[in-house]
């Protein structure tokens, strides 16, 4: 609570030095101080705190602008009360010591400590997460990097396919995919193609399992007229496609580990912890938040471990408008006099969005329910993403009710009807 907290601090975070300011209940400036980011430099700053103001640790609140890194689980290991704020919040406060838009180091820190000491709700409190958690966010993330790298390897297979072999793009599938790097290295030019006989082709596509076009079609479409290149052309796109083939196998292989991780942590959070006791006799391990998320429709690896990670306090709290706030489905009022506009909301968690507009698009694909409404949603107008977020904003919501209540989603539950007077 804020009436517990005596002694404020700022601390400008920076990669080398960073700054601190720390302020008394009134706002009165005890003591600055930089220092080095080193492990020896930063438990000292920590004594020197805890001298400087003969107070416990849990009593000074230290703002910073990251909610994250070694800075915050030092503070936090060492028992202070760490308070994150957005940037941007950061910089309206900083408004109030200067209308010139003067900025340095000393004055960040002091409008942080300040603005904690009067704004405490502008806020957000930091905990020490469960380590699997941790371990799950950084995975997470992984597989996020993968799946851009993947995206970017495709992208520059296609161009060089363009420039001297599109017909091997009407073959279709996954650029990075194993069967499709195997068929281009079965028929890796038209002159290739028209030498390799069907039985090579179908022993291709049944070493992959590829059922959807034909050994016959496939020969068909890559033995269509050539495109006339340059001479060298073709031996410098096949150079190019061949080293990011080799990368595109390399990101397929770690990517399968880091689901396979996820999945493994995930896990792992759905089990007790050591000494854990059942909340209520016979409460079974299935009523856990993983397995209840879990059993959303359409929620997935990804959403699942993304939600875990990306929102472990306000899914603690079962806070619904906190989460729709941060993964950007609950949209901006501007309203003045007779105007009123709504806008999307831009300031959120862009992987908390991107998670949920996925998990709202599979939904409504896969529930019925969710079917029904994102089809009311596009007769009424609405375009395909503000119908998604509208459908995301519904799933957070039924989260967040089968949370407090630790009811497993059931797709044929439906509300009872109202007892007869």
């Amino acid at each position: 609570m804020t009436e517990d907290i005596e002694w404020f601090v700022g601390f400008d975070w920076a990669s080398q030095i960073h700054v601190a300011c720390l302020l008394d209940r009134n706002g009165r400036v005890v003591g600055e101080r930089e220092l080095k980011h080193a492990g020896a430099e930063l438990a000292e700053f920590c004594d020197w705190l805890i001298a400087k103001t003969a107070a416990p640790p849990a009593r000074i609140g230290v703002a910073i602008e990251t909610p994250h890194g070694p800075v915050v689980e030092m503070l936090l290991e060492r028992g202070f009360a760490v308070f994150a704020i957005n940037p941007k919040q950061l910089d309206r406060f900083r408004d109030r010591f200067t209308v010139a838009g003067a900025k340095d180091d000393r004055r960040d820190a002091h409008v942080l400590g300040d603005s904690l000491r009067t704004d405490r709700r502008a806020f957000r409190r930091l905990a020490v997460d469960d380590p699997t958690v941790i371990e799950l966010r950084e995975w997470s993330r992984i597989a996020d990097e993968l799946t851009q790298e993947r995206t970017r390897l495709a992208n520059r297979i296609r161009q060089q396919l363009w420039r001297y072999y599109p017909q091997m793009l009407e073959v279709g599938g996954e650029l990075t995919a194993e069967n499709f790097l195997a068929l281009w290295e079965c028929a890796p030019s038209p002159a290739k193609a028209a030498q390799i006989d069907e039985a090579r082709v179908a022993e291709v596509l049944k070493a992959h399992n590829v059922r959807r076009i034909g050994p016959a079609e496939t020969l068909r479409i890559l033995r269509q007229k050539p495109l006339h290149v340059a001479a060298g052309a073709t031996e410098a796109a096949m150079a190019h496609i061949k080293i990011a083939a080799e990368r595109a196998r390399l990101i397929n292989r770690q990517s399968k580990e880091a689901d396979h991780k996820l999945d493994a942590l995930c896990a792992r959070l759905e089990q007790p912890n050591d000494g854990e006791r059942e909340s209520e006799p016979g409460q079974k391990s299935e009523q856990r938040d993983v397995t209840i998320l879990r059993s959303l429709p359409g929620v997935g690896r990804t959403g699942l471990a993304t939600l875990l990670v990306e929102a472990p306090e306000p899914l603690r709290r079962r806070d619904y408008q906190v989460l729709r706030v941060l993964s950007g489905v609950a949209p901006v009022t501007r309203r003045s006099g007779k105007t009123s506009l709504v806008f999307r909301r831009r300031a959120c968690n862009e992987r908390l969005r991107e998670a949920v507009y996925h998990w709202a698009r599979v939904a409504m694909q896969v529930d019925p329910s969710s079917k029904e409404r994102y089809a009311a949603l596009r007769r009424r107008g609405k375009s395909h993403g503000h119908a998604l977020r509208i459908l995301g904003d519904r799933l957070l919501a039924m989260a967040c009710a089968m949370l407090k209540s630790q009811t497993p989603f059931d797709p044929n539950h439906r509300t009872a009807p109202p007892a007869a007077a």
